[in-house]
């Protein structure tokens, strides 16, 4: 799968979207360290996909680069950037109970302007999965890089490209 690309001057702000998560009892803050082993069990757990070398990664960033979603004191979500690579969205994941609540929208908004606070002017979606790629177009008018290449994840040992 490619990688998409967002420009991240153009990012809707996640204000509206997080008061009604927050209406909910769904709040989107910044992860800190105590929490680290919890949210790298969570994305075991949670995600088809083990993400959690990234997530260990987006601790290791000072400040700490993931946002976590909590309901009743529980995780719901994460998603992280420049985890994987500078400049990188992700990985990102919802439990499949919250999804289509705006929950992943939030997280990815807040991540985006974070990356945009950094100064960057566009921010690469890391090989997003296909049932992903709408969803990112849809929220954040992603755009898909090039259909024949890994791109950074093309290093990685199990990938021959």
């Amino acid at each position: 799968m490619a990688d998409m690309l967002v420009k991240l001057y153009n990012i809707p702000c996640s204000h509206d979207i997080e008061e009604n998560l927050l209406k909910k009892g769904i709040r989107i803050k910044k992860a800190l360290a105590p929490d680290r082993s919890r949210i790298v069990a969570f994305s075991r757990a949670c995600a088809k996909d083990d993400y959690s070398d990234e997530v260990q990664a987006a601790f290791s960033n000072n400040p700490i680069t993931c946002y976590i979603a909590v309901r009743e004191k529980k995780l719901i979500g994460f998603a992280c950037y420049e985890a994987t690579a500078r400049n990188f969205f992700g990985p990102m994941a919802v439990l499949e109970s919250e999804r289509k609540k705006g929950v992943g929208r939030a997280l990815l908004l807040k991540s985006l302007k974070s990356m945009r606070e950094l100064g960057y002017a566009y921010a690469v979606i890391g090989w997003p999965a296909k049932s992903a790629v709408s969803f990112y177009k849809r929220c954040v008018d992603a755009i898909m890089i090039d259909e024949k290449s890994s791109g950074v994840y093309k290093r990685m040992i199990d990938i021959d490209e």
